[in-house]
C-alpha cells in the first residue's frame, strides 16, 4: 500500500503554527535547529514510504503467530525493524548518555506519526520501547541503566509494558501479580497479564517487560502496587541474553485490526525480576511510560487517518461515477465526495497540530523546569491522545465511504485503515477516561491553565481580525463559549463533571484545531492552507457549541434511566 509521508505538512506546523522554533534557543535543544530538524523529516519520511509502507498489507494478511512457544512476526517485519533500529529512531530523543540523540519529543512525535501511517503495526513495537526507555531514564537505579538503556536505546532489545490482568483492566489497582524478594535484589514474578503489545517476537535478541505487581506488604488498590523489570533472557555477566527466564506466551490475541502486532497473553512463574523505582512507587513509574505513550498513541490516530485519507483521495481522482458538476470527471468532483475529502484534510492538520503542540510543550518544560509548560503539557496530552485518535477512526471510516462498496471489500485495503484505528481509542487509557482526567485531575488548579491557554486563542484572535476577520471572530466566539463553559464546569461536583467529560474534551479540541487553522491562514494567507482553514472553522468549529449543550446537560438524566429502562421492552 502506497503511502507519501506528509514531509511538507510538519514543515509548515513547525515553521509557522506551533512554535517549534523556541527550542532551539533553549541549551538542551540547541542542536535541534531548522537544519537538523528538516533531515530527520526528510530521513524519516524515506523510510516510512519506501520501507515500511510496502510491510503494512502483508501484517494485515499475514498476522504474527505462535508456533510451538515461538511467535513468528509477519513477512519483512524483521528487516523493517532492522531499518528502524539501525537507523537510529528508536533513540530519536532519548539521552545520550546511552547512545540516543536527545532531539525534542515533539519532532519524534512527527516521525511517529509517519511510522504509524506507514505501518502501524510495526511502529507499536518501537513506539513501547520508546516509552520504557524514559521509565527507566527517569526511575530506574544506575546498574539498570547501564545495562539496559543501551541497548534499547539501539534497539537490540525491545520493551513492553504489563498492567492489564483479566479482572484487572482499567481498574489497575484490582491486578494480583505477584512479587516475592529473593534476598539477593532480585523478585519472584508470578502471575498472568493481557493485551501485551510486542510481548515477544524474533525482530530482536531480547525482550525486556516492565511488570506492575504487589509485594507481600502492599497495601490493597494503586498504593500497593510496584514496577519490575523482566526480561525473558536473562543477561549474562557480559550484558548478553543468557538463560531463558521463566516466563511465556500463553496466546495471541485474534483482533479486529493491528495484525502484525502480537498481542500477547504472558504467564510469569517465579520468573526474576528488577525493581524499577521505590517499592510501592510502580504506578508513579508506570505513569512515566503511560504519558509517553499517549501522545505516541494520539500521532499514531493521526498517522493512520493520514493514510486512509491518502488512499481515498487517490481512489476519488481516479473512479468514475456519474456527471458531476464539472462534466464527466472522477467522483472527486461531486459535491458531498469533496466535502469529505475537505473536511478529512482538514481534520488531520488539526490533530496533527494539538499533538505537536502537545509535544512543544513538554520539550519546553523539561527544557527550562517553567512550570507553566508543565502544566500545558499536562492538560494538552489528554487531548492529543483522546482526539488524535477519535479523528483517525472517524477520518479512516469516512475513508471507507468514500470508496463506497468498494471500501467494504477487503482487497481494495480502505478497510484496513479503518480496523487498524479502532484500537486506539481504547489502550494507553481509554478515551472516556483521558476525558475524565481532562475535567478532574487536570483542572485541579481551579482551571488555571485551561484558562491562560483560552486566553491565548482569544488574544491570538484579536490580532487576526484586520487580516482574517471572518475566521478570528469565529474562533474568539467559540473561545469564549468554551471559556464559559469551563466556569460552569469547575462549580460542578465530579461526577456531574465526569457526564459531559468526553463532549467538554471534544468541544475543546474543536477550539484548539480552530486556532491552530487561524495560524496557518496568517502565516499563508493566499494558499491552500487558508482554504482549509476556512473548512475547519465554517464546517467544522460550529460543532462546539452542541458539544457544549451536552456539558452543561449533566448526570441527572443519565441517572434517571434506570437499568431495567436500558432493556429493550
Amino acid at each position: 500500500m502506497s503511502f507519501k509521508a506528509p514531509v511538507s505538512d510538519f514543515r509548515f506546523l513547525f515553521d509557522h503554527v506551533v512554535d517549534y522554533r523556541q527550542l532551539a534557543e533553549t541549551a538542551r535543544f540547541a542542536e535541534a535547529g531548522a537544519d537538523v530538524t528538516d533531515q530527520i523529516l526528510t530521513e524519516a519520511g524515506r523510510l516510512c514510504s519506501d520501507v515500511l509502507a510496502p510491510l503494512n498489507r502483508a501484517g494485515d494478511l499475514t498476522p504474527a503467530k505462535l508456533e510451538n512457544g515461538v511467535v513468528r512476526t509477519s513477512p519483512g517485519f524483521a528487516e523493517g525493524y532492522r531499518a528502524i533500529a539501525d537507523g537510529g529512531w528508536i533513540g530519536l530523543s532519548a539521552a545520550p548518555e546511552y547512545g540516543g540523540m536527545g532531539l525534542p519529543i515533539a519532532l519524534n512525535t512527527a516521525v511517529n506519526d509517519m511510522m504509524s501511517g506507514a505501518c502501524l503495526s510495526l511502529q507499536l513495537c518501537p513506539l513501547l520501547t520508546q516509552g520504557q526507555i524514559e521509565a527507566l531514564e527517569h526511575h530506574a537505579d544506575e546498574t539498570l541503566k547501564a545495562l539496559y538503556l543501551p541497548r534499547l536505546t539501539s534497539g537490540e532489545w525491545t520493551g513492553t509494558m504489563n498492567l492489564t490482568e483479566p479482572q484487572a483492566g482499567s481498574d489497575v489497582g484490582a491486578l494480583r501479580t505477584r512479587a516475592e524478594p529473593l534476598g539477593d535484589g532480585t523478585y519472584a514474578i508470578t502471575g498472568q497479564k493481557t493485551y501485551i503489545t510486542w510481548g515477544d517476537h524474533d525482530v530482536a535478541e531480547n525482550v525486556c517487560h516492565l511488570v506492575l505487581a504487589r509485594l507481600p506488604d502492599a497495601a490493597p488498590g494503586t498504593r500497593g502496587i510496584s514496577l519490575f523489570l523482566v526480561p525473558k533472557l536473562i543477561p549474562d555477566a557480559d550484558g548478553r541474553p543468557g538463560e531463558r527466564n521463566s516466563l511465556r506466551v500463553v496466546s495471541l490475541e485474534h483482533k479486529l485490526g493491528i495484525h502484525g502486532s502480537p498481542t500477547a497473553v504472558m504467564e510469569y512463574d517465579g520468573a526474576t525480576g528488577w525493581m524499577v523505582g521505590k517499592p510501592h512507587g510502580g504506578m508513579a513509574a508506570m505513569f512515566t511510560m503511560m504519558n509517553n505513550a499517549r501522545l505516541g498513541v494520539g500521532a499514531q490516530g493521526i498517522g493512520v487517518a493520514d493514510a486512509a485519507y491518502q488512499h481515498a483521495l487517490d481512489y476519488a481522482r481516479e473512479r468514475r461515477q456519474g456527471r458531476t458538476p464539472l462534466g464527466d470527471g472522477a467522483i472527486i468532483d461531486h459535491a458531498d465526495v469533496r466535502r469529505m475529502l475537505a473536511e478529512m484534510r482538514a481534520e488531520i492538520f488539526a490533530a496533527r497540530a494539538i499533538a505537536l503542540a502537545c509535544g512543544v510543550a513538554i520539550d519546553m518544560g523539561r527544557a527550562t523546569g517553567d512550570a507553566p509548560w508543565t502544566a500545558r503539557a499536562a492538560l494538552l496530552t489528554p487531548i492529543a491522545k483522546a482526539h488524535g485518535t477519535d479523528i483517525g477512526c472517524e477520518v479512516s471510516s469516512r475513508g471507507v465511504q468514500v470508496h463506497g462498496g468498494m471500501g467494504y471489500i477487503e482487497e481494495t485495503g480502505a478497510a484496513q485503515y479503518f480496523r487498524d484505528a479502532r484500537i486506539t481509542p481504547i489502550y494507553e487509557g481509554t478515551n472516556g477516561i483521558q476525558a475524565m482526567d481532562l475535567v478532574g485531575r487536570k483542572m485541579m488548579d481551579g482551571g488555571e491553565e485551561a484558562f491562560r491557554l483560552l486566553q491565548e486563542i482569544e488574544d491570538g484572535a484579536e490580532a487576526a481580525r484586520t487580516t482574517q476577520p471572518k475566521l478570528a471572530e469565529a474562533v474568539w466566539s467559540a473561545a469564549e463559549s468554551l471559556r464559559e463553559t469551563t466556569e460552569w464546569l469547575l462549580s460542578q461536583d465530579m461526577n456531574e463533571r465526569f457526564a459531559g467529560a468526553v463532549p467538554y474534551l471534544r468541544a475543546f479540541a474543536r477550539v484548539l484545531g480552530a486556532h491552530y487553522h487561524l495560524r496557518a491562514a496568517i502565516a499563508a494567507p493566499d494558499s491552500a492552507r487558508a482554504r482549509l482553514a476556512r473548512v475547519f472553522v465554517d464546517r467544522i468549529l460550529p460543532e462546539h457549541e452542541g458539544l457544549l449543550a451536552q456539558v452543561r446537560a449533566g448526570a441527572a438524566g443519565l441517572y434517571d434511566l434506570s437499568h431495567d429502562d436500558l432493556e429493550i421492552a
